[in-house]
């Protein structure tokens, strides 16, 4: 029956290891096999998870910059009757990363998109974090430049845990103005190489994590947790 339901699909969205490549499904697997193209963020990234599970598909490159200009053309290709998995470099397409314009574009032309269950990066990066898991907002990258502040101003009464993806280069910013809009004391928590062999979950206020930061120059992929307002630091104000 489930077999029968998938020849329906012609859009496939499958997570990929965030790290340790054992961390991906046996339909994940079954999915890559079997589509008659692979859409692959970066085609030497998942060359390399492809060729670990012997999977031997076609692959297309399919990332931010030139999403816009390839859609239409998957789309006449999908109509035609060809199935594609759609992947990004690590985690869920998507979620930060390309998808978004290719799902609502097969959507629209009236095809079917099935997101496959997997890895990302921002549930195991909350968990570890010891901070409520109940309500959590995620934010993804901040911007670089223009309109970083009023995004940083517009979550300074937000009560849900908040959810960020960083570069290395710009964590100690990041903290720095966190604590000057939200309060050294709000507590927080730094989560880098999920899932590999030198993982490390960092939790304390921001202003103990810019000084253990300070003191550890930080490499790899991160996500950085903040802990809402809460009841008592709106009435400290």
């Amino acid at each position: 029956m489930q077999q029968e339901e998938e020849k329906t699909v012609q859009l496939f969205l499958v997570p990929t290891p965030i790290g340790n490549l054992k961390d991906i499904t046996f339909r994940a697997l079954e999915v890559l096999k079997s589509v008659d193209v692979i859409l692959a963020e970066d085609t030497r990234t998942t060359g390399k998870l492809l060729k670990h599970y012997q999977i031997n598909r076609p692959l297309q490159s399919y990332h931010i910059f030139n999403e816009h200009k390839t859609v239409e053309k998957i789309i006449e290709r999908l109509r035609k009757g060809e199935v594609m998995a759609l992947v990004s470099d690590a985690g869920t397409p998507g979620i930060s990363d390309p998808g978004f314009l290719l799902v609502r574009a097969v959507k629209e032309a009236g095809m079917e998109v099935n997101c496959l269950p997997g890895p990302t990066a921002f549930v195991p990066a909350l968990v570890n974090s010891g901070l409520p898991t109940d309500r959590f907002t995620f934010e993804g990258f901040l911007p670089h430049k223009k309109g970083r502040q009023t995004r940083i101003q517009g979550l300074v009464g937000e009560t849900r845990t908040m959810i960020f993806y960083e570069s290395p280069h710009r964590l100690m910013k990041t903290l720095e103005q966190f604590a000057e809009a939200f309060g050294p004391a709000r507590m927080a928590s730094v989560s880098r190489e999920l899932s590999k062999l030198f993982e490390e979950n960092i939790r304390g206020s921001l202003a103990d994590l810019i000084l253990y930061y300070q003191e550890h120059p930080i490499k790899g992929e991160i996500v950085l947790v903040v802990e809402g307002i809460t009841g008592r630091q709106i009435s400290d104000k």
